[in-house]
């Protein structure tokens, strides 16, 4: 079972890169919302339901797409070698 890793950065299938900042939850619903940063643009934090950002990708609308998941975790070795 995959789980979302706080303060970890993650690829979305389309190419863009984010920073999980925490998981919340949505106060009508008590659903799990990931709350993400955009590292691009203007940094934007922005929310997604759990479950879906833990999905893999719809390969009927995307064939092609080399990544199984909707967001990938990502693993990136320091330059400074901490």
């Amino acid at each position: 079972m995959r789980d979302v890793e706080l303060h970890r950065v993650y690829r979305h299938f389309k190419g863009d890169y984010y920073l999980v900042e925490d998981i919340c939850r949505y106060s009508e619903t008590g659903e799990e919302l990931v709350l993400y940063r955009k590292l691009y643009g203007d940094g934007s934090l922005w929310a997604r339901p759990k479950e879906m950002f833990l999905q893999e990708v719809d390969r009927e609308k995307y064939p092609d797409c080399p990544q199984k998941y909707r967001f990938e975790l990502m693993e990136i070795e320091s330059v400074a070698g901490h």
